[in-house]
């Protein structure tokens, strides 16, 4: 399975929490950068989060910082997303990516080779 399989999109309302999942077959061996970019309703995509293989290192953009947390399963060979404090403009289609390339310090993910068909995060009261 090459593909990025996400999963735990929803609709919270603000203030509210949501984890999302994606998954791959040897996710951490294959790749070197996986991580989350979201696209809003006439907004151009961006970067959320991002982690590297093997060693772990986190980014985060500023505007998701204190709120997101990103992780991983090894064994599971599964990336996580946990929000929490969600507001309104967190609404977005969340995709996940990943890409063999170096992870940039600084930069996050920045050389993407693969992504997952997305899942919508609709924060709403």
């Amino acid at each position: 399975q090459l593909q990025l399989v996400e999963s735990g999109g929803g609709l919270v309302q603000p203030g509210g929490s949501l984890r999302l999942s994606c998954t791959s077959s040897r996710l951490f061996s294959r790749y070197r950068q996986i991580g989350w970019f979201r696209q809003a309703p006439g907004k151009e995509s961006e970067q959320v989060s991002c982690i590297s293989s093997p060693d772990g290192t986190t980014f985060y953009a500023d505007s998701v910082k204190g709120r997101f947390t990103i992780s991983r399963d090894n064994t599971e060979n599964t990336m996580y997303l946990q929000m929490t404090m969600l507001k309104s403009e967190d609404t977005a289609v969340y995709y996940c990516v990943a890409g063999v390339g170096f992870f940039a310090d600084g930069e996050g993910c920045n050389s993407i080779d693969r992504w997952g068909q997305g899942t919508l995060v609709n924060v709403s009261s």
